[in-house]
């Protein structure tokens, strides 16, 4: 390989301190906020504060990206950028045109969100080839107390009621956006909201109303 080539390592950040078990713990934590909408769980302090993205959406693509999963990134992280390339070998995106190819899109900057509709939302015949987003926001909390932001009511599998939420930094219209997908079910968008070292899931199925 040319030195003209090479990637540029001089940002790189320590992974996992233990990459086998922090990656498990961190999945099984990701997969258990998928499978109950509204219950916010924590990844743990696994990497050092960045001012670039949160702990839980910076785990959550170390532990879940690999070489066969494109991410698309947002904004220009080069520190996050260079983990992803070193730790993961997750091939990287950062051009709106390839929306469609991203299987995880890490947004930073939510309130400039792209329309959901240029993310891959899979087919009836394949709901799996959708992207996940990976929503980082400045305030995330169970309840309708606690924080500022906007207060979501969630209902759907995985939820005997429904459960209430405050998130900062995503607006009504985001939301709204959100729900004019239903019509595309099993297609959809399947979303991973991080705050902290905190991470709520809402997959396709959660139905969320404005309170």
């Amino acid at each position: 390989m040319s030195m003209a080539s090479m990637p540029d390592w001089s940002q790189l950040q320590p992974g996992f301190a233990d990459p086998v078990h922090d990656a498990q713990n961190v999945f099984r934590a990701v997969l258990d906020a998928l499978a109950r909408p509204g219950r916010l769980r924590g990844v743990g302090s696994r990497l050092a504060p960045s001012e670039e993205a949160s702990v839980a959406a910076r785990a959550t693509l170390l532990a879940l990206a690999d070489a066969t999963t494109a991410v698309w990134l947002q904004c220009v992280l080069p520190e996050l950028a260079s983990a992803l390339r070193f730790h993961t070998g997750a091939p990287l995106l950062d051009d709106a045109s390839a929306l469609s190819g991203a299987h995880f899109a890490l947004l930073t900057d939510p309130a400039h969100c792209p329309a959901l509709e240029r993310f891959a939302l899979g087919t009836a015949e394949s709901p799996e080839d959708s992207t996940t987003l990976i929503v980082d926001v400045p305030t995330l909390a169970a309840g309708h107390t606690g924080c500022e932001g906007l207060r979501l009511r969630l209902r759907g599998p995985g939820i005997a009621t429904h459960a209430d939420v405050t998130v900062g930094g995503l607006d009504a219209a985001f939301w709204q956006a959100r729900a004019a997908l239903a019509s595309r079910f099993p297609a959809g968008l399947d979303l991973l909201i991080g705050a902290g070292d905190t991470v709520l899931g809402l997959p396709r199925t959660t139905h969320v109303e404005v309170c």
